[in-house]
């Protein structure tokens, strides 16, 4: 049994921490905020290969209860025209379909499952450096505190401090032209299938929604901007002036986009959107990344928080059957960059159909309507959707 810090107490720090403890290992997870992100976040869906991965861990129910089937895709374009009625990835064995779920629920429900299987939270241990010794990893926080174990886990996300730790050159995410924001309406009553995702590629902006069971409409935005914005230029994005930017965009389309906007209480503040290409160095012999901090992606792949949840179960497989762990994490990289970094590649190819101009529209229309009409015999997004992990089966 190793000693195992976690630096990243978020959905995928979590999700490694339960993966890990199930194989026998000794967990404390460490947040850099002194709070949980309870009520913080918009809301994802979970694609059923992240599902799947979670079965082994006695969660997949976990998210079903806190979740609303997502069957299908409608896409249409901004006239009106629907092009496109496909499945979401289709169907598990046992039936389960892709999950929409609230960010914060879906991490409360986590942190619970955590704490109630004994896993040890430290809140307001924002890390500042580690280094190894001669058997395992001392790493020190900001608060003047340090911790040691076998191994140090960093789950921290796109501005990971672990991966500046394992490799100062480190390539900075890459900014995706997009900003992010989204909702949830109530009183608006429309008639949708519910769990259905309505996806339209509008004149100046991508808009999807989709129908909770309980009547309510969830929804995001992506908005084309070609320059990285500062954190004081998003700030100023809120309010009804944030809100009559979205209106005034999604005019020239025929959708219920402007109802649904208009019958939103808080529209979230935008939020950028970045990914990485490729991190080159992911882990030394007693630290690795996992998650965003590995690889990030576009929410244009919907696969984010499936890639990290395969990640945990990955590398949980790969220290329970590895002799050593400068070997397990070897064997753990070995298994997971090939299929991240070509889903990093599919979510950047699909985001930058959403952010291109008047005559780049009129192309992308075109050929999205053509492929629709003449679909391809294999759908190039089935390697992300149908890759499964086999958690009996040994790792060599």
């Amino acid at each position: 049994m190793a000693k195992i810090l976690v630096a990243g107490g978020g959905i995928a720090g979590t999700i490694t921490a339960i993966a890990l403890h199930e194989t026998g290992h000794e967990l404390v997870i460490h947040e850099a905020y002194d709070q949980t992100a309870e009520g913080v976040g918009a809301f994802l869906t979970l694609a059923v290969n992240g599902l799947d991965a979670l079965a082994p861990l006695g969660l997949k129910g976990l998210v079903k209860d806190l979740g609303f089937d997502t069957p299908r895709i409608k896409l249409s374009l901004g006239n009106g025209r629907e092009v496109g009625d496909f499945p979401l990835g289709g169907a598990l064995p046992d039936g389960t379909l892709s999950q929409t779920v609230l960010r914060s629920d879906l991490y409360v429900g986590l942190r619970d499952e955590a704490a109630r299987r004994g896993i040890e939270v430290r809140y307001a241990k924002r890390l500042a450096d580690a280094r190894e010794t001669s058997d395992g990893v001392l790493a020190t926080f900001e608060d003047g505190s340090s911790a040691e174990g076998d191994l140090l886990v960093g789950a921290d996300g796109l501005r990971s401090r672990v991966r500046r730790i394992i490799d100062p050159k480190a390539p900075s995410p890459r900014y995706v032209p997009l900003l992010n924001t989204g909702g949830l309406a109530d009183g608006l009553r429309l008639d949708d299938e519910p769990g259905v995702m309505h996806m339209t590629f509008g004149k100046r902006l991508f808009f999807a929604h989709v129908v909770h069971p309980d009547g309510g409409v969830w929804w995001f935005a992506n908005v084309p901007r070609k320059h990285d914005p500062s954190q004081a230029e998003l700030a100023t994005m809120t309010g009804d002036a944030w809100r009559e930017d979205l209106i005034r965009q999604l005019a020239a389309d025929r959708t219920p986009a402007i109802e649904i906007v208009r019958a939103t209480r808080e529209i979230y503040r935008p939020w950028a959107t970045y990914d990485f290409p490729s991190v080159p160095t992911w882990r030394t012999d007693r630290m690795v990344i996992i998650g965003d901090a590995a690889h990030a992606t576009s929410p244009a792949a919907g696969q984010g928080a499936a890639m990290a949840i395969e990640d945990a179960v990955t590398l949980a497989r790969c220290l329970r059957d590895v002799p050593s762990i400068p070997k397990a994490l070897a064997t753990y990289e070995g298994l997971r960059r090939e299929r991240v970094e070509a889903v990093v590649e599919r979510g950047k190819r699909n985001g930058d159909a959403k952010a291109v101009g008047p005559v780049g529209r009129v192309i992308r229309d075109f050929f999205v309507a053509r492929a629709f009409k003449n679909p391809p015999k294999e759908d190039p997004n089935a390697f992300m959707w149908q890759h499964r992990i086999d958690w009996e089966a040994p790792v060599s």
